[in-house]
């Protein structure tokens, strides 16, 4: 008898659990590694977004494994309150999320442990840091191009997911003024050249003719091409109300099937980016024909850690039976390997077209996102996040 879909669910989180211990200890100062291979460095973005799968793991190894990626941040943060990229490295700085990453898993790992004041002057420093990234001095902050996750991947301006992950610590750290403002900044158009009231206009992450946000904007500039993570973080904080959640869900599904008839999608799970960016667009730069292909990398690869992040989404939006398939899909997924010996793979990406794992196995945030988005499933509920929503 085959086994049901609970057992599979379980067997995989079960290797996904056995993934982040292996990763647990790497060859910089004892901190976790970011991939059983090739990423033996603490990457911040990587071992934060981590986080969110050990704190529901419940393992006590694993909890402290992240109380000492917090605490050794917290130590090598610059004077003015950054976070490094790398955990070990406080002079490999400059990327735009890892600072509002800190502030978010800081808060959620205090409120798991009990401990309000845990790192509170770091805490302090991050927020005055992150006060100090837009540029209008409003709400919406800014970025520098391949700064965030993607860096093979120009986002200009007022990014959404970072901006998404800005709006979560505002929420958690009581800051909800600002985080009110931010939402409601994001809520605006986003405006172009040919707007005739633009100069007296400030842009917004909302497209006039889409259900999505977009990716990034800046002055006349804006992508409409769609950013999974920076949408489903929309849906998941709250950002988005409920109709609109569900309308944005609902395009992904008709996307996906759609990109599926074209031979561009062969899987059950959407690309991180798409309209995928072809030779002859405008953003298309001789580095994507070795680095950034289409369908592969940030140009649209199948990312199992994004598709943690999408399934919860469909969660905090109802879309609970939408969930619930989109995790099957994952548990398949997550056992592909380039390592033919491996039962689970829990592989950094997968080409779209083929469906076939592209990066490196045993990726930390592959595995621990899998965790939260089975116990997502499993509770119909998004930990951590419903306070976020409540808050608003």
């Amino acid at each position: 008898m085959p086994p049901s879909t609970n057992d599979t669910v379980e067997q995989a989180r079960q290797a996904a659990i056995d993934v982040l211990l292996a990763n647990r200890h790497g060859p910089y100062h004892g901190l976790p590694r970011t991939a059983g291979w090739g990423y033996p460095e603490p990457y911040t973005r990587d071992l934060l977004i981590a986080g969110l799968g050990i704190l529901v793991s419940g393992d006590e190894r694993l909890i402290a494994s992240l109380r000492k990626v917090l605490e050794t941040l917290a130590a090598n943060q610059t004077p003015r309150g950054h976070i490094p990229s790398l955990v070990h490295a406080p002079d490999d700085r400059g990327a735009s999320d890892t600072t509002p990453l800190f502030l978010v898993m800081l808060a959620i790992y205090r409120r798991s442990v009990g401990e309000p004041e845990f790192l509170a002057e770091a805490a302090e420093k991050a927020l005055t840091w992150m006060a100090y990234t837009s540029p209008s001095d409003r709400a919406l902050v800014a970025q520098l191009p391949t700064t965030d996750w993607r860096d093979e991947q120009v986002v200009t301006g007022f990014g959404l997911y970072v901006n998404t992950l800005t709006y979560a610590f505002l929420r958690l750290h009581g800051r909800a003024e600002r985080a009110a403002e931010l939402a409601a900044m994001m809520g605006r158009f986003t405006i172009t050249a040919d707007d005739e009231a633009s100069r007296k206009m400030h842009e917004g992450l909302t497209l006039k003719r889409k259900p999505y946000y977009a990716m990034c904007s800046f002055k006349v500039f804006s992508s409409e091409r769609f950013d999974l993570l920076g949408n489903s973080l929309a849906i998941l904080t709250g950002i988005a109300p409920v109709s609109r959640a569900k309308a944005i869900l609902a395009w992904i599904e008709r996307e996906c099937q759609a990109m599926r008839a074209h031979g561009d999608l062969a899987v059950g799970l959407a690309p991180n980016f798409f309209p995928f960016v072809r030779p002859g667009d405008p953003e298309w730069s001789r580095r994507y024909e070795r680095h950034n292909r289409p369908g592969l990398y940030h140009n649209g690869g199948i990312w199992p850690f994004v598709s943690g992040f999408h399934i919860a989404a469909m969660v905090a939006a109802g879309r609970l039976h939408l969930a619930r398939r989109k995790l099957t899909a994952l548990t398949e997924l997550v056992r592909r390997a380039k390592d033919p010996t491996l039962d689970y793979g829990f592989n950094e990406y997968l080409q779209a077209q083929d469906g076939q794992p592209r990066g490196q196995d045993w990726q930390s945030w592959s595995a621990a996102m899998y965790l939260y988005a089975a116990a997502c499933v499993q509770q119909e509920r998004t930990p951590f996040f419903e306070e976020v929503r409540e808050a608003k």
